[in-house]
């Protein structure tokens, strides 16, 4: 996706396998067989965006690095391909200038550090925010690989940027608080030359949920303020300038909402 001078190449770290019961106990593939396509089930991925200025290059997520998380029936996670989709396009881990974690998820965070606590990307700096920090890292309120959250906790301070309102990483490219997936989930926004592109992280986890408003994310740690967040998210997605894409959008593809008769979602 090149959103005016700005390149934004998706790569995949791995595979989300998705029951109907993760976005609720009531819910069921019906009308919905083309998502829960393979033995009732969705098959997404655990996506990752390399963001390419001309002058710095970002990582927004940072997969599940090489881990399994099997949450039963409703949730698989399968990570590990992030450092080859890099080297696929010709990065090295010491290229990266900054990682932004759209949250900390175990997801969005695998590949920080190695099993040892050391830095996988030995030069950049950490973008996450600030309130998630306070749950996952300070008060241990949710699940975080061990070798993870000692990683953060034993991070210099000017390594570590802890976000609280909407703020700029570098030229082209902000930060957009958008709470309720977690405390505090941000989206990254991407803007050259009058274009503008949204990388979601999980403030939306697929399309679907314009038509679903009722489907919930199984992490969802504020309902509530998740679904406000994602009516914000697809109203300002009816601008033709602005494209979106989650980190676990089927194949990753861009899109919008197309008004009609009917709002639909519209691929790029």
């Amino acid at each position: 996706m090149q959103v005016g001078d700005v390149n934004v190449h998706p790569i995949a770290d791995g595979t989300f396998r998705a029951s109907p019961q993760y976005f609720g106990d009531d819910v069921t593939a019906d009308g919905h067989e083309d998502l829960f396509s393979r033995h009732g089930k969705a098959w997404l991925p655990i996506g990752c965006f390399l963001v390419r200025t001309g002058s710095r290059n970002i990582l927004v997520d940072a997969g599940a690095g090489p881990e399994m998380r099997d949450d039963g029936p409703r949730r698989l996670l399968v990570g590990g391909q992030l450092m080859n989709g890099l080297r696929a396009v010709g990065v090295l881990p010491a290229d990266i200038d900054d990682v932004i974690c759209t949250h900390l998820h175990s997801d969005h965070c695998g590949w920080l550090f190695d099993t040892d606590a050391r830095p996988v990307f030995p030069k950049a700096g950490i973008w996450l925010g600030a309130p998630d920090w306070q749950r996952f890292v300070l008060n241990r309120e949710a699940f975080m690989f061990d070798h993870i959250r000692h990683g953060l906790a034993n991070s210099s301070e000017d390594r570590i940027r802890q976000v609280t309102e909407d703020s700029a990483v570098a030229a082209g490219v902000d930060l957009l608080m958008t709470p309720g997936h977690t405390p505090g989930h941000m989206a990254v926004v991407v803007s050259s030359q009058g274009k503008r592109a949204l990388l979601l992280g999980d403030a939306i986890t697929c399309p679907a949920q314009l038509d679903e408003p009722s489907w919930q994310a199984m992490g969802d740690v504020d309902p509530g303020l998740a679904a406000r967040v994602r009516r914000r998210l697809f109203s300002e997605l009816e601008d033709p300038g602005t494209l979106a894409a989650g980190a676990h959008f089927p194949e990753l593809q861009f899109g919008r909402v197309v008004v009609g008769q009917a709002r639909h979602w519209g691929y790029a």
